[in-house]
C-alpha cells in the first residue's frame, strides 16, 4: 500500500480513511466494503480470514463454505446473490468432536479440527464433505443450509476432498495431498454415505485442494500447488482420464487454491485463496473467459490475473456483510463468534445479565490453553475493536480481558486481587515450535474504576496491534508497546490474526466473572506519515 497524505484535520482523516476502506452507511460496523457502489467491487469480497473456498451456485443464490480449524462453531457457510456482498447463514458444526484435544484440555487442536471443506448441492439437497485432521472424511447434509445438519463418516480420510455429481447423479470424492500429487478419484453409493470403488486418475506433481466443475463435455480439475502458491487445471472428456494440465495462476497475480462457478445467465467467475499476510488467507473473486474450451483468469484486455477491480458479476444487489460489532442484546450468541475449542457452556452467559455478555472464569494457567476464549475475525486494513467491560465479578486470581489472538496473543486483562483490588496487565504469548512463550509487558497498573474501555487497534499494514485502555471512554492511555501482527502456518493457529476476549484463573473453583457490555467494530486512521509538514 502506498503511503497516504495526511490531511492536518483528524475529521479530514478520518473521512480519507473511510473513503479507503469503502465503509458506507450501510455496512457502518465493516472495517472493509468490497462493493463500491458504482457497480463495481474491490478484491477481496471479504477483507478476513475465510481460507480454502468452495462456491457453489443453486439457482439466484450463492453459497461459500470455508476452514475454521478448532474454531467452534465450525465449518462457516455465507451466502450471496452477486459473488461481492456476503453474510454468514449457518455454521456445520456445533461441536467438535472424535478427538479429544477439541476441549483444550489435553494440549490443544490449534493448526487441526476443520479444513478445506467441498460444497455441493443434489435434488434438494447440500451437501459438505470434510476430513478433520487424524480422522475419516464425513459428508454434511442438510436441506436448508441454515441446518440442522447431519452426517455420515466414510471408511477412509481424503485429504482435501472435492465432492462432485455428474450430470446422472453419480457422486465421486476426488483427492490429492501435496507431498505428494497423486490424485484419486472415489465412487460413491447413491447415498453419498460409503466408497464403492476407487482409482488412481492423474498426476499433478504437489497438488492438492481439488475441485472439479464440467462445462460443455469437458470435466475440469482444479488443484492448488501450495510449494508455489500456484494453481492449475486439468481437462479431460472422462473422469478417468487422460488429463491435460495447464498453469493458471498464482499469488502474484491472483491466488493458489480454487476453482469457478457459473452465473445464473451464464458466464463464468473464479474463486481462489491468496495469502494476505497477517490477514490470513482470503478469497477472491474474478471474471474468467474462455479460450479454446480452457478458462482464463482475467479478461481479454487483462487475461492471467485476478483484477483488483472490475465491474461486478451481477449488479443490483444491496450491500451485505457478515456481522461484526455486537451489543449482546438476545440470548443467542452473535453468527460473527467463535470459541478456540469447544467451550465451557456453563461458564458463559446471555441471559444472567441480560444486554451482557458474562464470561465465568474458564481452567487455564495461560491464555494459549485457557478455554473459552471468544474470537472474532480480524479485518484489513486497520481494525479497531474496543470493549466496555463491568470488573466487579472479578475474584482474586481472575485474569480476564481482550486483546489479539495468533502466532503473537496479546491481552490486556484486568486480574482480581484481594479485597476487591484490581490491576491491569498486558502479556504477550507466542507460539513456539517448543510451545507457548509469555512476555510479561506489564505487570500490574491498579485500576479505580469498575467500568473500562479496552481497546485493541490492527494495523495490517504496518504490522503492529495496539492495545490501551480507558477509565472514562475518551482518554486512552496505550499499555506494553506494539505486538507483531504474524500469520504462520507452522506455529500458532494457522489463521489469520483474531479479536479475542478471555477469562481464565488457574484456581478456577475460585473463579468470576466478568462482564463485557458490547463490542464495537470500526476503521481507524494511520498514524500521520513521519515527513509530513503540519499545515
Amino acid at each position: 500500500m502506498q503511503p497516504l497524505t495526511i490531511p492536518p484535520l483528524r475529521r479530514l482523516v478520518h473521512i480519507a480513511v473511510t473513503a479507503l476502506t469503502g465503509v458506507t452507511a450501510a455496512a457502518s460496523a465493516q472495517v472493509w466494503q468490497s462493493d463500491r457502489g458504482d457497480g463495481t467491487y474491490a478484491n477481496p469480497p471479504l477483507n478476513a480470514d475465510y481460507p480454502d473456498p468452495d462456491i457453489i451456485r443453486v439457482g439466484a443464490d450463492f453459497y461459500f463454505a470455508s476452514t475454521t480449524f478448532a474454531n467452534v462453531p465450525g465449518l462457516t457457510l455465507l451466502h450471496s446473490r452477486d459473488l461481492v456482498n456476503w453474510d454468514i447463514v449457518s455454521h456445520l458444526i456445533p461441536r467438535l468432536d472424535g478427538e479429544p484435544p477439541f476441549d483444550a484440555r489435553h494440549g490443544g487442536s490449534y493448526r487441526h479440527g476443520i479444513y478445506a471443506p467441498s460444497l455441493r448441492y443434489r435434488d434438494g439437497t447440500f451437501y459438505v464433505a470434510v476430513t478433520p485432521v487424524g480422522q475419516h472424511t464425513r459428508v454434511y447434509r442438510a436441506r436448508d443450509p441454515k441446518g440442522p445438519w447431519t452426517y455420515v463418516t466414510l471408511d477412509r480420510a481424503a485429504f482435501d476432498p472435492a465432492l462432485f455429481f455428474d450430470d446422472d447423479g453419480t457422486a465421486y470424492l476426488a483427492t490429492s495431498i501435496g507431498s505428494d500429487g497423486t490424485i484419486t478419484l472415489h465412487t460413491l453409493d447413491r447415498g453419498v454415505a460409503r466408497i464403492t470403488a476407487s482409482r488412481v486418475i492423474h498426476y499433478n506433481k504437489g497438488a492438492e485442494g481439488s475441485k472439479i466443475i464440467k462445462r460443455a463435455g469437458f470435466y475440469y480439475l482444479f488443484n492448488a500447488i501450495p510449494g508455489r502458491l500456484a494453481l492449475t487445471v486439468s481437462r479431460a472428456r472422462a473422469l478417468a482420464g487422460p488429463w491435460e494440465t495447464r498453469a493458471q495462476i498464482d499469488d502474484t497475480t491472483g491466488g493458489h487454491q480454487g476453482a469457478l462457478v457459473d452465473l445464473p445467465g451464464g458466464g463464468w467467475y473464479g474463486f481462489v485463496m491468496r495469502d494476505a499476510g497477517a490477514i490470513g488467507r482470503v478469497t477472491n473473486i474474478s471474471p474468467v473467459f474462455w479460450r479454446d474450451d480452457w478458462p482464463v483468469w482475467g479478461t481479454p484486455d487483462a487475461p492471467g490475473r485476478v483484477p483488483d477491480v472490475a465491474r461486478k458479476p451481477i449488479p443490483g444487489a444491496a450491500l451485505r456483510a457478515p456481522p461484526a460489532s455486537d451489543e449482546f442484546g438476545t440470548p443467542v450468541l452473535g453468527r460473527q463468534w467463535q470459541w478456540n475449542h469447544d467451550p465451557l457452556d456453563r461458564r458463559w452467559s446471555l441471559t444472567r445479565r441480560p444486554g451482557w455478555l458474562r464470561l465465568h472464569a474458564a481452567p487455564g494457567d495461560q491464555l494459549w490453553w485457557a478455554r473459552n476464549t471468544l474470537l472474532q475475525k480480524g479485518q484489513a486494513p486497520r481494525a479497531r475493536g474496543e470493549v466496555v467491560v463491568d470488573t466487579r465479578g472479578l475474584r482474586p486470581g481472575d485474569v480476564c480481558g481482550f486483546g489479539t489472538f495468533g502466532k503473537f496473543a496479546a491481552q490486556l486483562s484486568v486480574v482480581g486481587g484481594q479485597a476487591g483490588r484490581r490491576t491491569l496487565t498486558m502479556r504477550v504469548t507466542e507460539d513456539r515450535a517448543d510451545g507457548p512463550h509469555v512476555e510479561v509487558r506489564e505487570p500490574g497498573r491498579p485500576v479505580k474504576a469498575h467500568r473500562l474501555w479496552l481497546r485493541t487497534d490492527m494495523d495490517f499494514p504496518a504490522g503492529f496491534a495496539t492495545l490501551s485502555y480507558s477509565e472514562d471512554g475518551r482518554r486512552f492511555t496505550p499499555l506494553g508497546g506494539d505486538v507483531p501482527l504474524v500469520f504462520d502456518w507452522r506455529t500458532g493457529t494457522f489463521q489469520g490474526v483474531q479479536f479475542a476476549l478471555s477469562c481464565y484463573n488457574p484456581a478456577t473453583r475460585a473463579g468470576g466473572w466478568i462482564d463485557i457490555d458490547r463490542f464495537t467494530l470500526s476503521a481507524f486512521a494511520p498514524p500521520p506519515a513521519a515527513n509530513s509538514a503540519p499545515q
